[in-house]
């Protein structure tokens, strides 16, 4: 890896083409591994912590248990709920090596800029008939403004049209001195407008989050990025009545001309069993299956005067 990489390098998630889920056209996504906020429904938890996890998946697995012999901890126990013993793992990852069937896996790796860059362009004919290109995703990216500004810039030097979605928690001057510059739009999540309640349900306060938010809007004014702001549609967080009233608000008085709902999606529970960490939230019969359709087209009702993007 080179060294400018090594400062602060992220782990990747993963380079996953032919999205259409995340910006216009169709897109390779670069998902970060990390993020400084710990909602209590991410739907990608795999993503919180910056350190490399180990995945289980029970349904990929034969049993054939070469994984059981090669390691060395003794970390690996049929009869433990979830197959390993988190606290006796020292992720060595020589199970993912033995695993025949791909049950074991690791969770995030080190991938240098140039690397990053060749994988995105395998998809580049798609990119150019679709209108699509680049988007980094995370967990947060812009925990590694360097790194993303590195790779920004070399996208946005063959003409790539690139997208950073964000959680909005980063230091403002930095981001639009590494970052802004090499990004076609800014797609800004906004969860939870009071503050007490953004700090119980994503751990931390959300007055810088909203202070960015106002900035960059300002600043897109000028017309050379596009700020996005999305919702994720939380059942009894998020998408409760007086939350989506609030941000409404919140972004009419902004100024914002457009907004994107994002219905709920449960499958991040299945993830967070993977990863050992099952969530308290599965008891919850809320959070077990899709958002209804009605539901959703109530919630759209909140934002009457700011454009819905689909």
């Amino acid at each position: 890896m080179e060294d400018a990489d090594r400062e602060r390098a992220p782990l990747i998630l993963e380079i996953k083409g032919n999205s259409l889920d995340d910006g216009p056209g169709i897109r390779t996504v670069v998902f970060f591994k990390g993020c400084p906020l710990s909602c209590a429904w991410c739907h990608n938890p795999e993503s919180k912590k910056v350190q490399p996890e180990l995945s289980f998946d029970d349904g990929d697995c034969v049993a054939c248990d070469e994984c059981v012999r090669v390691c060395e901890k003794g970390a690996l126990d049929r009869a433990r709920p979830g197959f390993v013993r988190r606290d006796s793992c020292d992720l060595c990852f020589s199970c993912v090596d033995a695993c025949p069937s791909g049950a074991l896996s690791r969770v995030g790796r080190e991938i240098s800029v140039e690397e990053v860059v060749a994988a995105c362009f395998v998809d580049r004919p798609f990119f150019e008939t679709s209108g699509g290109g680049v988007t980094l995703s995370g967990g947060e990216p812009t925990m590694f403004l360097d790194y993303c500004s590195r790779l920004l810039s070399r996208l946005k030097s063959e003409g790539v049209n690139t997208i950073v979605e964000t959680c909005g928690l980063f230091e403002l001057d930095e981001f639009v001195e590494k970052v802004l510059p090499f990004v076609d739009s800014v797609y800004f999540d906004l969860k939870v407008m009071d503050p007490a309640r953004h700090l119980e349900f994503c751990g931390v306060s959300n007055e810088k989050i909203l202070a960015n938010f106002r900035s960059l809007l300002e600043k897109s004014g000028a017309g050379e990025f596009e700020l996005l702001a999305r919702i994720p549609l939380i059942p009894g967080m998020t998408a409760t009545d007086e939350n989506l009233r609030e941000t409404a608000r919140f972004l009419k008085e902004s100024g914002a001309d457009a907004v994107a709902l994002l219905s709920y999606n449960p499958l991040w529970l299945q993830k967070s069993r993977k990863i050992g960490r099952p969530d308290r939230l599965e008891a919850d019969a809320r959070m077990i299956g899709f958002m209804k359709p009605g539901r959703l087209r109530a919630c759209r009702e909140f934002f009457e005067g700011i454009r819905l993007v689909d």
